[in-house]
């Protein structure tokens, strides 16, 4: 339960890191496939939700430092709540085909197609009631595409990271 614990402080703490480039983002998804990655489908998962929980009762643990009910019923509230579509798809994903590097790369991008998916509906769907109409394409172009190039490098160090993490935590304990 520690590990949990300090994973999901991990993933707050990865919400806080901006990356100031043409567009910016947060290391918040590198946090949640670390999670993944070290503690598995289903303490990772635990992870994300506590994370969640954390921000929903107002602890500002989201990307710029928000928290409350509110960021996640904002219009990127959705990609919130898809990383724990991210985390039940790397779940299901290892626990089907085991933990092989490759896997894990794997089950990681499909988490995070997951989470696109989910944020990218939830965003059309709030933007269009409080700014008008919005198209999907129009949406992915706004939330999706620019980050998917860092999304990738993400996954990848994560990947590494978890697994060097990983081998630590076995010879230390």
């Amino acid at each position: 339960m520690v590990l949990v614990s300090v994973f999901a402080v991990l993933i707050a703490l990865c919400s806080w890191i901006t990356i100031p480039v043409a567009v910016p983002f947060t290391m918040q998804t590198f946090g949640i496939f670390c999670a993944l990655g070290v503690l598995g489908g289903k303490r990772g998962t635990l992870s994300v939700i506590i994370y969640i929980l954390l921000g929903a009762v107002g602890l500002p643990v989201f990307s710029g430092f928000k928290g409350g009910v509110s960021a996640l019923f904002g219009v990127t509230g959705g990609y919130i709540a898809g990383f724990v579509f991210t985390a039940l798809g790397y779940w299901l994903i290892t626990k089907i085909f085991g933990t092989k590097k490759y896997v894990k790369i794997i089950a990681m991008a499909a988490g995070l197609l997951l989470c696109y998916a989910f944020g990218t509906a939830w965003f059309v769907l709030v933007y269009s009631k409080t700014n008008g109409a919005i198209g999907v394409l129009q949406a992915l172009s706004m939330c999706v595409f620019p980050f998917i190039i860092p999304d990738a490098v993400k996954i990848a160090l994560a990947v590494f990271v978890s697994n060097a993490v990983r081998e630590k935590l076995r010879t230390a304990g």
